[in-house]
């Protein structure tokens, strides 16, 4: 098992994980409004995503480990920064440089993972040690897993915006010894062969990195102002709010692995569009919350459905070009939904209040259910190779729709527009 790219993606994804307590604790602890707060939480991811955007292409060239050491630097300098300092412009420069080096700490991940996914040359047999679906699966079960940790510690150590930020640069030092193991851990993945570098699937895929925006905005803007919703509208304490962020990403948890089990059975037309309705349903449930069961209800229900949705959207683009570029340009097309979820979010609340925003976000996500189940539905008609996985446990569709294009590039040659 590749441990330094785990470790690397927990990092990496850490901050995102922790942006509702992030930034309902800004305009507490600071005199922030909250858009203004909602604002540094959507700056910070769109300075994760500028890293992203910058370095998908250029991690072999520069090399990983300097990649990783810069981005986990980066990171515990500038949240460690903010977490200290009491003066917003220092803040939000340290919320910006921390974002930046998570985006970097994660594109490294990403890029390593996704080159575990070559296949072996001139053998049948796969080295399970470097299997992407297994370091997928244990990044994501180790970032909820430390996200829904702090999510209950955080609260009993007092108040302050310090906190959050704190605990996501000590992860970064923590990392750090980890990345003296990536010489080899993240060596160029083996494309297949192809003519020129054309993008096939042109019309398909340009529908489907359309549509990751609004889905991905949607989800984050209802993440960003959660904590203010329990707190201010269902009158809970931060400790219960804590209690069920945490209980929330336990089931996503079980998302993750329910995802993996189900994999093609019900193809993807049904988990994307379906998915992506009962996700509707959950986000008004959850704004319109004024006490705990509601409150909890909606946000365990949307943690549960949003994994298991966002895997086969991520397997689906990746069906879409066994070389991966659409995963990845659709993976970046997300990144900017979910840099501009905070404040999106923010700002429908402040002038519409939360019920309201919630419905206008699951109009929203309706709409776009549509094209992303026509991709979906004809893509469908070609269904993939199914393989046979022996891991230890369940894993993410997504990576397995990645590693299956991967081992046979051929199935994927001659498809037509998905």
């Amino acid at each position: 098992m590749p441990w330094p790219l785990v470790a690397l993606f927990t990092a990496g994804y850490l901050a995102p994980y922790l942006l509702p307590t992030t930034v309902g604790r800004l305009d507490t602890g600071l005199p922030l409004t909250t858009t203004q707060a909602g604002a540094i939480g959507s700056a910070l991811l769109l300075s994760s995503a500028a890293a992203g955007f910058l370095l998908a292409s250029r991690v072999e060239r520069a090399g990983a480990r300097t990649l990783a050491r810069l981005g986990l630097t980066l990171a515990f300098l500038g949240y460690g920064g903010a977490a200290l300092s009491e003066a917003v412009p220092a803040v939000v420069v340290g919320a910006l440089l921390g974002g930046f080096g998570s985006g970097t700490v994660t594109a490294v991940a990403a890029s390593g993972i996704a080159a575990l996914g070559a296949p072996p040359a001139r053998t049948e047999s796969r080295d399970w040690g470097r299997d992407p679906h297994r370091a997928t699966t244990f990044g994501l079960l180790g970032v909820s897993a430390l996200a829904g940790a702090l999510y209950l510690t955080i609260p009993r150590l007092g108040p302050g915006h310090g906190l959050p930020l704190a605990a996501i640069a000590l992860t970064a030092l923590a990392v750090w010894p980890f990345t003296g193991r990536l010489s080899g851990a993240t060596a160029p993945a083996r494309r297949p062969a192809g003519p020129g570098a054309r993008l096939p699937h042109r019309r398909a895929g340009l529908l489907l990195a359309a549509a990751m925006p609004c889905w991905s905005l949607a989800q984050n803007a209802l993440w960003g102002v959660s904590g203010r919703i329990g707190l201010g509208q269902a009158h809970l304490t931060e400790v219960t709010v804590g209690a069920v962020f945490a209980v929330a990403l336990g089931a996503g948890l079980v998302g993750v692995l329910g995802a993996g089990a189900l994999g093609p059975r019900l193809g993807r037309a049904v988990p994307i569009g379906a998915g992506t309705a009962l996700i509707a349903g959950c986000i008004v449930l959850s704004a319109s919350a004024t006490g705990l069961p509601a409150f909890a209800a909606g946000e365990i229900s949307w943690n549960l459905l949003y994994p298991v949705v966002l895997s086969y959207v991520i397997g689906l683009a990746a069906s879409l070009d066994p070389r991966g570029r659409w995963a990845v340009l659709v993976g970046s097309a997300a990144s900017l939904g979910t840099a501009a979820g905070p404040l999106t979010g923010s700002v429908l609340a402040a002038g519409a209040g939360f019920a309201v925003m919630g419905q206008v976000l699951a109009v929203g996500l309706l709409a776009i259910a549509v094209p992303m189940t026509v991709v979906a539905l004809r893509a469908g008609r070609l269904p993939l190779p199914v393989v046979e996985i022996q891991v230890e446990a369940p894993v993410p569709a997504a990576q397995e729709a990645y590693d299956t294009a991967a081992a046979y590039p051929n199935s994927y040659a001659s498809t037509s527009a998905r």
